[in-house]
């Protein structure tokens, strides 16, 4: 409410004082210019202002908490509960069957309900809430055994960044004892699945596939991946049912800061300046609520661009750090939150774009990306069957929304709370890029020919 009170306490003297001086023109025009003054958002017509709003306890969920914290959503004339989630299933069936309004969620969450795998439904994504944010940590036991594979800088520092090169002397010592080769991700279409199969299979481990009739993702696997929620991996890892994750933040800097792991590998070396999570709403939701839709947009682009000025990085983490938003400590967030990340425990390096919140485009929703998880779920075989070429494009047009984002964008542009420039000329596609760990070229608009460069997971046919 600080925003709402602020306008109070403002407004009060105003009262005041035309009352003293009497005139009802010139009560008119001072009122006029009290509304102008304490906001300059055009205000829509709020078909639903009393909005309440799923998240589960990650960092970047940032947006979500600034535009609450900060009065956006306030000054879109949106009253928002935000509330922590218990795991991903849960905040999928919520968003489903209309119990939250919308929420943070795994890029892959919405595209899978489209694609039809899980639980279908029409879904969309208006806004991509950030850039990078996760890592790739092991065991104490398993990175000692890495290490000596691992080159070595003049400094006597591990080389970054780290392949899976390293790991497959220990899967293969794990294996000649009997043992399976265990590791989480949170979530069967989450990034942290992609981006953990991604880093094993460019190295040349088998991370396992899934069928119409297996699930699991385990056939063939060399390595065993495994659901366990995010804030729940670090105990997992110290008790020992895993032998690593994939997870965002601040998970990995907690298994630093509790010593029980170290970090081996980021997802911005994975892929650089990739997708991470979204903001998701039902179709009709934004059917029957379209100002709202745009309303919440607005807020949440406000939030992405606060949050990547350098100089409130700080306070983005005491807000955090509260018990109803991530509730870690504000040291272990502030270790990624403020520009750097630490590995090996005493090995914190600069990492400027470890979380990004609004730069590079990072809130715009691009086809592109989208049609990059419909590759893997494809790669993987969560989509069991051969698709056309067209079929990735017209399945994501469905699910990612930039014409909502546009719209927003557009009216802070008219407000004066970001700059034209911010805005993309785009046909929704990034440029190919080879930013990634094993150097492989991704073009969008040739997803049949990105699926088949890779020598682990399917192979398609060109189908008309």
């Amino acid at each position: 409410m600080k925003t709402l009170l602020k306008r109070t306490t403002w407004i009060l003297p105003v009262a005041v004082l035309l009352f003293a001086c009497g005139g009802k023109d010139k009560k008119k025009e001072v009122a006029e210019v009290a509304v102008a003054e304490t906001s300059k958002t055009k205000a829509l017509d709020i078909e639903k202002p009393q909005l309440t709003f799923g998240f589960i306890k990650l960092t970047d969920m940032a947006p979500l908490a600034i535009a609450k914290e900060k009065g956006f959503f306030e000054d879109e004339g949106l009253f928002v509960s935000v509330e922590a989630q218990s795991n991903w299933k849960n905040v999928l069936d919520r968003v489903i069957d209309g119990q939250l309004d919308g929420s943070h969620m795994l890029a892959g969450q919405p595209i899978a309900a489209g694609a039809g795998f899980g639980r279908q439904a029409d879904l969309v994504t208006p806004f991509s809430m950030d850039l990078n944010g996760n890592g790739i940590t092991v065991s104490n036991d398993v990175w000692s055994k890495m290490k000596p594979n691992v080159p070595k800088g003049a400094d006597g520092k591990p080389i970054h960044p780290i392949k899976a090169e390293a790991l497959k002397p220990v899967i293969t010592e794990y294996k000649n004892a009997g043992k399976a080769f265990k590791m989480g991700m949170v979530f069967p279409v989450s990034t942290h699945n992609y981006e953990i199969r991604y880093w094993l299979a460019a190295a040349g481990i088998h991370p396992g596939m899934y069928t119409a009739d297996n699930v699991q993702g385990q056939i063939d696997a060399e390595v065993l991946l495994s659901v366990t929620p995010p804030p729940q991996m670090p105990a997992t890892l110290e008790a020992g049912t895993i032998y690593g994750y994939c997870v965002g933040e601040p998970w990995n800097q907690q298994a630093v800061f509790k010593g029980i792991g170290v970090p081996v590998t980021t997802n911005y070396d994975i892929w650089k300046n990739n997708p991470e999570k979204v903001f998701v709403m039902t179709k009709k939701f934004v059917e029957d609520y379209p100002n709202t839709a745009v309303a919440v947009t607005k807020a949440l682009i406000r939030a992405g661009k606060w949050l990547d000025e350098p100089s409130n990085r700080a306070e983005a983490v005491k807000i955090l750090a509260m018990s109803q938003y991530v509730g870690a400590p504000e040291a272990v967030l502030a270790n990624s939150m403020t520009g750097t990340f630490e590995f090996e425990k005493g090995d914190k390096r600069d990492m400027p774009d470890f979380n990004v919140f609004y730069k590079y485009n990072a809130t715009y929703p691009f086809y592109s990306d989208g049609i990059w998880f419909l590759t893997q779920m494809r790669r993987w075989g969560q989509i069991p069957e051969t698709k056309p070429a067209d079929w990735y494009a017209n399945t994501i047009k469905d699910i990612y929304r930039p014409d909502i984002w546009t719209k927003a964008a557009k009216l802070l542009v008219e407000e004066g709370n970001i700059p034209a420039a911010d805005i993309p000329t785009t046909d929704g596609y990034k440029p190919a890029t080879a930013d990634f760990i094993d150097g492989t070229s991704y073009d969008a608009k040739d997803p049949i020919s990105y699926i088949n460069s890779f020598k682990i997971g399917n192979k398609d046919k060109a189908v008309q």
